[in-house]
């Protein structure tokens, strides 16, 4: 397991994405319902974002609900909007002093409402915040980001704000939730799966990916340094031979 002696400060990925996966099954372990698992995985929520910050990352993004969560049981949908109400509320003085501002991206229309409240009251008290930026990913799909997207671009072209051959990858990009933000360099996901789970498709085109077995409520720090070492040890070559990063090196 890594320390945080071990990572490199010089080559430190912008930002980092995680899909935090695993609290059900870590909560049947336990012979306790699926709720007690997401009550739990709230502390590995509080140290990936004090290690992120202490390391000096720019972007943190939390997968915390997909669009697809929404066809779970009823039950474990009204215990998760509550403990994300209770959650934003107990820890935006947590944000606050550690200098952390807090943005969302998602279908949050969606929320109910006092969880759209006390989100919008933790962003607007963080906004000036400036030593990273935590981006909460709540009814968010990837799928229906860049269907909005194509919407709105097809809405200017319409109205004739816009020009079809005029639209190109930065014009995409900045319709998406993500616009003024560096895309990941770096996809996290635990608790063993290996699959992106509809989570910014468009955005990790060229982000390492790090797959994990710890379930979501048992990760900690030093996993996260595990992952930043994992990255720093990687070749990334953006479609180009090793020997062309090494004659620009």
């Amino acid at each position: 397991m890594a320390n945080k002696e071990d990572i490199n400060p010089n080559t430190l990925p912008k930002h980092i994405a995680v899909i935090m996966d695993g609290n059900g099954r870590w909560a049947k372990m336990q012979g306790k319902l699926r709720t007690f698992g997401h009550e739990s995985g709230v502390k590995a929520v509080r140290e990936t974002v004090e290690a992120s910050a202490e390391l000096g990352i720019s972007y943190l993004t939390m997968y915390a609900f997909s669009t697809e969560n929404w066809n779970r049981p009823k039950y474990e949908i009204n215990a998760l909007m509550t403990l994300l109400v209770s959650t934003i509320s107990k820890e935006t003085k947590t944000l606050m002093d550690n200098n952390i501002r807090l943005e969302s991206i998602g279908d949050t229309d969606a929320l109910p409402s006092k969880c759209r409240r006390e989100l919008e009251e933790a962003k607007q008290k963080t906004a000036g915040n400036t030593r990273m930026t935590l981006v909460l990913a709540l009814s968010y799909s990837a799928r229906w980001e860049i269907t909005q997207a194509m919407k709105q671009l097809a809405h200017q072209v319409k109205q004739g704000t816009i020009q079809p051959e005029a639209i190109d990858e930065k014009t995409i990009a900045n319709h998406l939730t993500t616009a003024g933000m560096p895309d990941p360099e770096l996809l996290i996901r635990t608790s063993g799966e290996h699959r992106i789970s509809n989570f910014l498709l468009w955005q990790i085109s060229y982000a390492e990916l790090y797959f994990t077995d710890k379930l979501w409520p048992d990760f900690r720090k030093e996993d996260l340094y595990d992952a930043i070492v994992s990255f720093q040890n990687r070749e990334r070559r953006f479609g180009k031979t090793s020997e062309q990063l090494k004659s620009q090196s």
